[in-house]
């Protein structure tokens, strides 16, 4: 259940000028979306207990993609929540930078890989910045 929370990344993106996107997912087959979201602005609930932006917001395409991690190794390996919105986000938006957000616990030696899993460049951890 419990993840990192990628949000003091975002409020110093957001403090940079950059502008943040958060997924926008509508259940578990469909492509997950980046819709804009300002730090003021209101979520809706979505699916599986989420907090989204409303369906009506901006789409985006990123440039650096924060993904919530269950595990990962130094290979770039990860192990998310398992439905495979995160493998098919990073197909999308191949230009991305994909870079998990953990635990420094949450790493272990070696995780399987599927053809289809898509590796990460780089994790920062509460303790540390690692990059693949």
């Amino acid at each position: 259940g419990s993840e990192a929370d990628p949000s003091p990344l975002a409020r110093a993106a957001s403090d940079a000028g950059c502008i943040i996107a958060l997924p926008h997912v509508i259940d578990r087959l469909s492509a997950m979306r980046f819709l804009a979201w300002q730090g003021d602005s209101a979520l809706v609930a979505g699916p599986f207990g989420l907090s989204q932006p409303a369906p009506d917001a901006p789409e985006c395409q990123p440039d650096i993609i924060l993904t919530p991690l269950v595990g990962f190794d130094r290979t770039g390996a990860r192990l998310g929540q398992g439905a495979g919105h995160y493998d098919r986000a990073f197909l999308s938006c191949p230009g991305a930078w994909r870079i998990g957000i953990a635990f420094a616990c949450q790493e272990v030696a070696s995780l399987p890989t599927d053809s289809w899993d898509v590796p990460l460049h780089a994790v920062a951890t509460d303790q540390q910045w690692i990059t693949i």
